[in-house]
């Protein structure tokens, strides 16, 4: 790589404002802008990255050193178990001895919240889940670079992504390492950036993701995709998403853990002599038995009609609370048969019992202990 000072034209112990007047000058010469030679791009690409080190004077003196520190501590290397706590007080960049640091890191995590029907919660259901997330930029592959470009080594760590300086402490000189502040600890830098995803090796893009929901999931319960988060910087691995299950409220059914519950109002005379019913559930009818004489807040029991276990064997059951609806408006005939029906029985008077707060407090304790 051809030295900086040469670039710019200008000795090395130039002033900052030679530096600076000569770079305006070269810029102007070679912008791609004013001159369109074959070479002119490349080569203000490389007078702008020579002003950019010798701009900045740390760089500038780190060049001038090879990239390293003005000579060598008493303490380099020998008191190599003491270098956490020289990093600590002297600004160590956490990758003493690691080398240069891979672009490639790990996708984040991504949470959706998806809401399913009470239907879907008893055998399961497909979905696809349309996701905004990021996805390997196609144009270079996650290199981060233009298609027939690669990156180039770093002049200023030399490709070890690190830079050493010495730092004058109360036990002497102390050799100490931080990340390059030109190849940002990478080690190598790259001239020609993908123009598609911006030198990331990854853009933003909506696709869509096949899920399989089981059996049995409830409202509050998260679902682990491995590996369908969003890529990570330079295509790196996939992190991974976490779908948060919804159920929608059902107008008719509630749930109580793996059983079905609903509430059936049955007509007076029915509850007296008895009958049979088609009740339309969430898996296909079912057939109810009200035997003579039932009760409000008796409990009808459907074995195995209920939710799919998530993690067993069998579904739970279908339970049905009675409620028996009291006629309000009778015509006199009706009256007068009522009438008739009740002279047939010995008077009780009313009589106290625990107090419930109407049929729902009754069925909420028939529930519970059934």
């Amino acid at each position: 790589m051809a030295d900086h000072y040469e670039v710019l034209g200008v000795s090395r112990d130039a002033t900052t404002d030679e530096i600076k007047k000569s770079y305006r000058r070269l810029a102007r010469e070679l912008h791609p802008d004013v001159n369109s030679g074959a070479d002119a791009a490349e080569r203000f690409k490389d007078v702008t990255h020579a002003y950019d080190v010798l701009s900045d004077p740390r760089q500038r003196q780190d060049y001038d050193n090879g990239g390293r520190g003005n000579g060598g501590g008493g303490f380099d290397g020998g008191f190599a178990g003491f270098g956490d706590i020289f990093e600590t007080f002297f600004g160590g960049g956490g990758q003493r001895g690691g080398g240069p640091r891979s672009r490639q890191e790990r996708g984040q995590d991504a949470l959706l919240r998806v809401e399913v029907d009470l239907e879907d919660v008893i055998f399961g259901t497909h979905r696809d889940i349309e996701v905004d997330t990021a996805i390997m930029c196609e144009t270079c592959k996650g290199t981060c670079c233009q298609p027939g470009t690669s990156p180039v080594t770093c002049d200023i760590c030399r490709g070890s992504g690190q830079i050493q300086r010495t730092v004058r402490s109360l036990l002497g000189n102390v050799m100490t390492t931080s990340p390059c502040g030109t190849c940002r600890g990478f080690g190598t830098v790259i001239p020609n950036p993908c123009v598609t995803c911006q030198g990331q090796g990854r853009v933003r893009a909506r696709r869509s993701i096949p899920v399989d929901i089981p059996a049995g999931v409830e409202t509050g319960l998260r679902l682990q995709l491995p590996g369908q988060g969003e890529v990570g910087p330079a295509a790196g691995p996939n992190g991974d998403l976490y779908l948060e299950v919804k159920v929608r409220h059902h107008e008719t059914y509630s749930r109580s853990g793996d059983d079905l519950l609903a509430t059936l109002e049955v007509q007076m005379s029915d509850a007296i002599l008895g009958t049979t019913t088609h009740l339309s559930a969430l898996d296909g009818d079912v057939e109810v038995e009200i035997r003579p004489g039932t009760q409000s807040a008796d409990i009808l029991t459907i074995k195995g009609r209920g939710v799919t276990r998530l993690r067993g064997q069998g579904r739970g059951d279908l339970r049905i609370g009675v409620q028996v609806v009291t006629p309000t408006k009778l015509d006199r005939h009706e009256r007068e048969l009522i009438e008739q029906f009740a002279g047939r029985y010995r008077k009780q008077q009313p009589s106290l019992s625990h107090f419930q707060q109407g049929l729902f407090g009754k069925l909420r304790d028939r529930f519970m202990n059934v």
